[in-house]
């Protein structure tokens, strides 16, 4: 039953008149973004998912194409470790730049923005 349904549904589908014309239009090219031309120093972002900060700076990386890597503390033990032991943070988010060149504690735009251009001028 199910095969004759299937039958029945692409003949229907290849005598209607807009499978027809679907079928003569070419595809328009594809002309990928240029990627910006910013150059930003390794990004890890120490955090969780219930953390609204973290969310915030997960948001603000992925719309601005800003590369990071996110460890998630809670699924991370060794990560856990770093915040707690390496950082001596009991908090997140932790945003460590370069290696470890610059270690932010919290999330604030500004901040990460100076922070980077500082980064950039060394």
């Amino acid at each position: 039953m199910r095969i004759l349904l299937k039958t029945a549904l692409a003949v229907a589908l290849a005598l209607s008149p807009g499978f027809a014309q679907a079928q003569n239009l070419q595809q328009s090219p594809i002309v990928p973004q240029a990627a910006p031309n910013l150059k930003y120093p390794k990004i890890v972002l120490y955090s969780t998912s219930w953390c609204p900060h973290c969310k915030a700076a997960k948001e603000y990386f992925t719309r601005n194409n800003i590369p990071f890597i996110n460890r998630d503390v809670e699924l991370d033990s060794d990560a856990m470790d770093l915040v707690t032991g390496k950082y001596k943070s009991q908090g997140v988010p932790i945003v460590v730049l370069g290696n470890d060149a610059v270690v932010l504690k919290g999330f604030d735009e500004k901040r990460f923005e100076n922070a980077v251009e500082k980064l950039k001028k060394k």
